[in-house]
Order: C-alpha cells, then structure tokens, then sequence
C-alpha cells in the first residue's frame, strides 16, 4: 500500500535538487517505509531515527510524513513526524551554532531574509521562530540551521517547534486518507463506508482550512515584522 500510493508522487524537483547523486531518492524511501512498516513495535523508533537523519541531510521529508500517515495513522504518525522533526531541527540548531557557523553563513548569504530574521529575533526570538515555523515562506531545513547563527536562544528555539504542528497534522492525514483510499474493495475496508468517508473528508476539510488560515495569520504577521 506504501508503494503504491508513494509511487504516485512527482519528486522531479527533488531529483533534480540531487543530481550529483545516483541515489534513486524516491525508490530509496518507499522501500524505508515498506522496512518501516515490517518493523511492527519498534517502527516508530525507527521512523523518528531516519526522520532526524532526512532533516539533517536536507532530504524532503514530506514524502516520510506522508508515510507516516499511512503507516501509522493521523495520531500516531503526526506524533513521530513532529518528535522526529523536532529533534532533528534542534540537532540542525546546534550544529549551526556551535560546529558549522563559517557553513551556514556560506549557504545563507543569497537568502536576504536571514538578515532580517536575525534582527528580529533579537527583540522578539520566540515570536519570529513561532510564526516561521508557521509559515511555509521559509525552507524548514535550511531555517534550522540558519536560526543556530542568529542571537535567539535555544529555549525560544525549541518551544518555537510547536508551530510545525499545523501543517504536519495535514500532511500526515492526506498520507493516512491516501492509504484509506488504498483499502477500497479489500477485506480491510470499513463495513459502513459512506459514513466512514464523510468522517474522513470532513476532517480533512477541517485541517486544511485551520492549517490555511494559520499560515495566512503568520504570513500577515511576518510582513509586519518586514520579513
């Protein structure tokens, strides 16, 4: 089921993002989620594991949040893509601020924004970290590195994570509604599936307006910062 629906995903950009490498990145992580899925138990272990190791390595982990939706379903698989996510941020943070600062700077310099982030989260750390984590106007692995270089602290660091919740919770229920999808005409199929479906596309309704409308809220709040 894994397979099947990842296989429909356009990782052209991503492949392209990649070329140096031979690395098949999609054929890569659906036979990691297949493993993940064999894994039972300990699969959520697992998961958070290679979750921190895709945002260290810039890897997109939107397909593995996707996954996880299909793996473990929207409560549990929201729960390992957010530990997974923060912990792998945090390990990003503290390599920029105290291993690669020379890096990160390097990297940063055509992003003019950073700049700008830098003085804000001198005033007001938690807020701006809360509201870029909110918002999808900034590249989630690439922030976490910068923020390590800025003068925010790594308390505000940390609780500013909290703002990666919105959009994982959508991500992870499209990949579990996606993974609904799959069972249609299979035994494993629900025996009231109308009333399962209405359920199902309702919620995701809902998540995706409350996740839209928080990312609108952090958006207008970061232009009146001047970010």
């Amino acid at each position: 089921m894994v397979i099947a629906f990842l296989s429909t995903i356009d990782i052209t950009g991503v492949q392209e993002y990649i070329n140096s490498s031979s690395l098949n990145l999609q054929e890569f992580l659906e036979n990691t989620l297949q493993w993940i899925n064999s894994l039972g138990a300990v699969g959520g272990i697992v998961f958070i594991g290679i979750y921190i190791i895709a945002t260290l390595a810039f890897l997109p982990a939107s397909i593995l949040t996707l996954g996880a939706g299909i793996i473990f379903g929207v409560v549990w698989g929201s729960l390992y893509v957010f530990i997974g996510a923060t912990l792998g941020a945090t390990a990003a943070f503290l390599v920029g601020r105290y291993l690669a600062k020379s890096w990160v700077k390097e990297k940063i310099s055509s992003y003019k924004k950073f700049a700008t982030i830098d003085k804000a989260v001198s005033k007001e750390g938690l807020k701006i970290v809360l509201l870029t984590r909110l918002s999808p106007l900034f590249p989630f692995n690439l922030l976490n590195y910068a923020l390590g270089i800025t003068s925010v602290s790594f308390s505000d660091y940390l609780i500013g994570s909290v703002g990666m919740i919105p959009g994982t919770i959508m991500y992870v229920y499209l990949g579990s509604l996606a993974g609904n999808l799959a069972l249609i005409g299979s035994k494993s199929k629900p025996s009231n599936i109308i009333l399962h479906w209405v359920i199902q596309i309702i919620g995701l309704m809902a998540t995706i307006a409350v996740t839209v409308y928080v990312t609108k809220i952090a958006k207008k709040a970061l232009e009146d910062e001047n970010l």
